[in-house]
């Protein structure tokens, strides 16, 4: 699939998430990139193999202070290819979406892996 067509399915899966994880984007830039970084992977997962759909860094709201002002915004990065590859469906390729756009920002709002399975969202 092209980026064009991908970027559209990730904007319909940002308006199907919960008002409240939209709110929270205000601050959060949204980056897609083609595969997670082998790098990355070996030092998160001790396999570069390993891959995972999104990535949350920066400053999670519960830990930003005034002094946080200037820094750089936070960043949810969604990863195209390791999405496509296990979602083949557009359908479900945009649920996944919403489910890693919603795990993402609940990272950047402070919700830990308890909260998010409440919302359903594991």
């Amino acid at each position: 699939m092209n980026r064009k067509r991908f970027e559209a399915l990730v904007e319909t899966a940002i308006d199907r998430i919960p008002a409240a994880f939209r709110e929270a984007m205000g601050n959060v830039a949204i980056v897609i990139d083609d595969w997670p970084e082998r790098d990355l992977m070996y030092e998160m997962y001790g396999d570069a193999e390993t891959y995972i759909y999104g990535l949350f860094t920066g400053t999670p709201l519960p830990e930003q202070s005034v002094e946080d002002f200037g820094d750089l915004p936070a960043v949810i990065r969604i990863y195209q290819g390791p999405l496509e590859h296990d979602f083949a469906d557009p359908a479900v390729l945009t649920r996944e979406l919403e489910i890693t756009l919603v795990h993402e920002i609940a990272h950047f709002m402070g919700f830990d892996e308890d909260e998010l399975e409440d919302l359903g969202y594991d």
